[in-house]
């Protein structure tokens, strides 16, 4: 980090998502809302497959991390942001900007890793079913979700240095309502010409490299499909793929459109509505993608209230 970097700047404040007086206390009551689903629908599913052991299964093994990283982006964001909606002050500390920073990237990183492995499981479990139990063992499914958290704390580590080694010091104002990697380099008076590169770098090898892997595993899956004699087969295996492809080309769309983009083609307040839709609005469609779609989940749902029904 630069010499003098804290002294220059202690605190940063938050532009938000818009500077307009009225729009403050209806977009509160909206994303106050979203909020409260995220995390009835998150911290629901995560029960919900806790405690079935019908449900005990690589596929909700990685669904249950995925609603679980859901739920922690949204508790990185939301709050600070809702209580930024009714503050006159909205600032944020240097520590707390960085924090903020660091586990967006983590949780981010690991639903984009987590969304790859599940397309693997799928493709496993309707191309080669025969060996599904045996390829996806309960040892493997356990490397493969450590291996997806570790990959997303080194990532977030190499760019919260990157980031935060830059110096603050034409201004302290984030014109964003978080603390996110591009607006922080806008608001940097050093050159970050080497940020840029590796974020673009880093988006089209890694990000834009496992998105093609995943739609290449759907290539393979849906022609597998195709060759099942039973029209009742090939519903429910459609079905059972329907809901992940919606997830991946929701997520994988906002990202690439996000980090892809030409400098010359880069507005913020475009970033700002992106941001929302992947930070706010996905974490809250993905356990009703998963749900609605989803017999087991729904079967699980009943079970689960019968057994109340019945003890109380």
């Amino acid at each position: 980090m630069e010499k003098g970097n804290h002294s220059e700047v202690s605190e940063f404040i938050l532009s938000g998502l818009t500077d307009r007086p009225e729009l403050q206390v209806p977009l509160f009551g909206v994303f106050l809302l979203i909020y409260g689903i995220t995390l009835v629908e998150n911290g629901g599913m995560i029960l919900i497959i806790t405690i079935d052991p019908q449900l005990h299964t690589p596929m909700y093994l990685f669904l249950r991390n995925l609603s679980f990283c859901d739920l922690c982006i949204s508790l990185i964001i939301s709050p600070k942001m809702l209580l930024n909606f009714l503050a006159k002050r909205k600032s944020i500390s240097y520590t707390a900007c960085a924090v903020q920073m660091s586990l967006s990237i983590v949780f981010a990183d690991v639903e984009c890793l987590l969304l790859a492995v599940m397309a693997y499981d799928r493709y496993v479990a309707i191309c080669n079913p025969l060996l599904y139990t045996v390829t996806m063992s309960r040892q493997l499914c356990k490397q493969l979700v450590a291996g997806v958290y570790s990959v997303g704390m080194v990532d977030s580590m190499i760019y919260m240095c990157c980031t935060f080694r830059l110096s603050f010091c034409s201004s302290n104002v984030i014109n964003h309502f978080f603390c996110d990697v591009l607006p922080l380099l806008a608001l940097s008076c050093s050159d970050t010409r080497i940020n840029e590169i590796l974020i673009f770098a880093f988006t089209l090898c890694f990000t834009m490299s496992i998105f093609v892997t995943i739609l290449l595993s759907y290539v393979y899956i849906t022609s597998t499909i195709l060759q099942i004699c039973s029209a009742e087969g090939r519903r429910k295996a459609f079905s059972t793929c329907s809901f992940h492809l919606t997830s991946v080309v929701l997520f994988y769309g906002t990202q690439l459109f996000m980090y892809l983009r030409p400098t010359l083609c880069f507005s913020m307040d475009t970033d700002k509505i992106v941001s929302v839709f992947y930070t706010l609005v996905i974490p809250m469609l993905n356990p009703l993608i998963y749900s609605l779609r989803n017999t087991e989940v729904k079967d699980s749902m009943r079970r689960a209230m019968n057994r109340r029904l019945t003890n109380s």
